[in-house]
């Protein structure tokens, strides 16, 4: 899952990259409205930590560009501000939860996880397409009810084709939603086609169809029938 971190004050910002990079998500930071303001408008997110004081701008204004550019990002509003008027407005504006500094990372992690259930998974603690039962809060993957080992990189892939199945996902969409800032640095795409390669190996030694259909010329579609 890719992760926008939207905050200014520095210590909290690295704090929130550490972690969240620690339990497996694909982060990336914005340190003031502008830059957040491009990432957003330039990328995709699954969801948005959201500080609302900003050096230059006021987040509540990001939340409502999300919105205005039907974003399918969640957003998190993190901020000292604690008041009951900050917070009705940001989830008027269609922020999904409001958490106030301090707050513990566990917390934030179980919210997080929380707005990516009811997004991507309908609330579901589970995801089942066909032959596959996927558990998110396990990182578990099973087909036809049995456990299946993948690399961090190898279920990146298959939750990001579960969340978009029957559409056609290019190379550069699938490297900058996997691998975030680190895909700009990359000098071919080659390396998506190994790790889907053995995604797709391990999928049918287990006994599941080819679901990962190659688009010749265009990318890569997950089949639903």
């Amino acid at each position: 899952m890719k992760i926008l971190i939207v905050e200014d004050e520095a210590p909290l910002r690295a704090s929130l990259l550490e972690y969240l990079r620690h339990d497996g998500y694909v982060c990336e930071t914005a340190e003031n409205y502008r830059q957040a303001h491009d990432k957003i408008k330039l990328y995709q997110y699954d969801c948005v930590l959201m500080d609302l004081t900003l050096p230059d701008g006021n987040g509540l204004n990001l939340v409502r560009t999300l919105k205005a550019d039907k974003s399918a990002a969640g957003v998190l509003i993190l901020s000292a501000r604690d008041g009951l008027d900050d917070k009705i407005q940001g989830l008027e504006l269609g922020a999904d939860d409001y958490l106030a500094k301090p707050f513990h990372l566990a917390e934030l992690n179980a919210r997080l996880r929380a707005i990516l259930r009811r997004r991507q998974f309908q609330g579901q603690r589970h995801l089942a397409f066909r032959d596959l039962t996927v558990w998110p809060d396990q990182a578990l993957v099973q087909v036809k009810e049995q456990p299946i080992t993948l690399t961090r990189k190898e279920y990146d892939l298959l939750l990001f084709f579960l969340a978009n199945p029957n559409r056609v996902l290019t190379k550069e969409a699938i490297a900058e939603h996997i691998w975030g800032d680190a895909a700009d640095m990359a000098d071919s795409f080659d390396f998506i086609y190994t790790h889907l390669k053995n995604l797709r190996k391990k999928l049918q030694d287990a006994g599941a169809d080819n679901y990962i259909r190659t688009i010749y010329g265009l990318g890569y579609k997950l089949e639903a029938e």
